[in-house]
């Protein structure tokens, strides 16, 4: 019998349940995923307390995962069992079996572990649309990035680094300012202790940023925008501290004719062509040792309300995996 961590209401971690759950064989395009891995994110802290809607409870929350295909439904002709395969941006991964459209799976590479696959594709793949997509940056390009020793920030550390990119990052402790730091970010600044809106214009002489990526959100809203150069982007990708208030629109003239933009890795791979382009980069980034992913934490899936304490605590750097 399959087990997988659901979600019977919306709550905190105590609402996620250890079940026995049925994993019938694969249908039309469909694949049977053994998965020996578990990515955690934050997203999937806002599927438990509702802040994202899910289409129906009882719902096998996570959106990342690694493995090996087991089966293959009707009309899969480029997976077949025993390849290993990982994907992100699809419901249902905190499972030690699944099924899974085929078009959502991507082949690993044999460098990649499933560990590793399970702790960057999210994450890496988010970091590569953020910076190669939805603001094209270049070794011109300064930008503030908070959260910059979480998963994502410091896939983003190094591959601002590797670009040859001005990254000024915002971190709550001087332990994640070390990391950070260690990770390629340029400029680190403690928010705890220091007002990062004057230290940005401190540090880029009073012109700001090219482009603010912001996925705290309540808690940076509206200063992030005080960051940016006139007619720069705002990029907010998350809600670690809350979702954003609603805003008058007319908020981002007053402050510079502000562009601003609410992205989604979903959004991002949903044509199979750019889930490959966006795979195959970050492959080739993890691969040449520009990006280098740190699996900071393991947790075993059926105690993945600990690990929701401990990422809504802040109490987490890098990436943790869940283990089925």
């Amino acid at each position: 019998m399959a087990h997988a961590i659901r979600i019977h209401a919306h709550g905190g971690p105590e609402v996620l349940r250890w079940d026995e759950v049925q994993v019938g064989d694969p249908g039309p395009g469909e694949v049977r995923l053994r998965q020996s891995a578990v990515g955690l994110n934050y997203i999937d802290t806002y599927h438990r307390s509702g802040l994202y809607k899910l289409a129906s409870l009882p719902a096998v929350i996570g959106m990342e995962g690694a493995g090996t295909v087991e089966a293959v439904g009707a009309g899969v002709t480029d997976l077949k069992p025993g390849d290993r395969v990982a994907y992100a941006g699809v419901l249902g991964g905190y499972a030690d079996e699944r099924l899974i459209a085929a078009d959502r799976l991507v082949k690993l590479p044999p460098g990649i572990d499933d560990k590793t696959a399970a702790a960057m594709m999210l994450q890496g793949m988010t970091v590569r649309y953020l910076l190669r997509e939805t603001y094209p940056c270049t070794a011109k390009t300064v930008m503030l990035f908070h959260a910059a020793a979480g998963g994502v920030g410091l896939i983003a550390c190094q591959w601002a680094r590797a670009i040859g990119a001005t990254m000024i990052g915002t971190v709550g402790s001087d332990e994640k300012a070390r990391l950070a730091k260690e990770n390629g970010c340029t400029h680190v600044i403690n928010y705890r202790t220091e007002d990062y809106v004057a230290r940005v214009k401190e540090i880029t002489n009073g012109e700001g940023c090219d482009v603010v990526y912001d996925s705290v959100g309540k808690d940076t809203f509206p200063s992030s925008l005080d960051c940016l150069k006139p007619k720069g982007l705002w990029v907010s990708f998350g809600n670690a501290s809350g979702p954003v208030p609603l805003f008058d629109i007319t908020i981002l003239s007053a402050k510079g004719s502000l562009y601003a933009t609410r992205p989604t890795v979903m959004a991002y791979t949903a044509r199979r062509a750019d889930l490959l382009a966006n795979a195959a980069d970050l492959f080739d980034m993890v691969g040449k040792g520009a990006v280098k992913i740190t699996v900071s934490r393991t947790y075993p899936l059926r105690e993945a309300a600990a690990a929701h304490r401990d990422l809504e605590a802040r109490k987490t750097t890098g990436s943790v995996v869940l283990i089925p």
